[in-house]
């Protein structure tokens, strides 16, 4: 079995990222998710190691003097962060693995993990993007605001990453999106893993 391959895919709020990985997931069997851990309370809804991995302050940083996080982040007075040994077993089982995670946290990724692919996904426009975060509904003024400009802030960094994905028409996106994973499952090398028994009686 070929090894999988880890993803980070990044975005700014309000790009699209979410619906589209959810999207694609429901079209590939192959992809996983990672679940994060996380020190904040579960909210109305949520399960726990499907939502997230919830766990006490205590035992987050007992798992960071272990090592055991790819990376972490603390957001507010909580901490978030990306079991190594989880998503290890994904990709040694063949699966393709998603960080859904920010450009910081995608730098820690780079540096453990050198092989992973990036994806970074921009709205076609700044006005596109503050329209979509306005029709949520959810936020006031001064929220949409603050989100645009740490949003700015967050594309800038768009250049580290391997592949860029524009969500101007969502099908497209999708298939651009999903195109980047199928490609690299062709590669010679997990080809050969993957067909040895094709290969070997196609050539004997």
């Amino acid at each position: 079995m070929a090894k999988g391959t880890l993803y980070v895919v990044s975005a700014p709020s309000g790009a699209g990222k979410t619906s589209l990985v959810k999207a694609m997931l429901e079209q590939d069997q192959n992809i996983v998710v990672s679940v994060s851990h996380t020190t904040r309370d579960m909210r109305p809804g949520e399960q726990d190691g499907v939502d997230y991995n919830f766990v006490s302050m205590d035992e987050f940083n007992e798992m960071i003097e272990a090592s055991a996080f790819l990376e972490f982040a603390e957001v507010f007075t909580n901490k978030y962060g990306t079991s190594q040994q989880w998503v290890e077993t994904q990709l040694e089982q063949g699966k393709d693995v998603i960080l859904e995670i920010d450009w910081q946290g995608a730098q820690q990724i780079r540096r453990l993990m050198p092989e992973c692919l990036s994806v970074f996904i921009l709205p076609p426009s700044r006005e596109a993007l503050e329209q979509r975060l306005t029709n949520r509904g959810q936020d006031s003024e001064d929220v949409i605001a603050l989100r645009m400009s740490e949003a700015v802030s967050e594309m800038s960094h768009y250049g580290e990453y391997d592949f860029l994905v524009i969500n101007d028409d969502f099908d497209q996106a999708l298939l651009e999106l999903h195109g980047i994973f199928l490609s690299q499952r062709m590669q010679i090398s997990k080809q050969q893993e993957r067909c040895q028994k094709l290969l070997a009686g196609l050539l004997s």
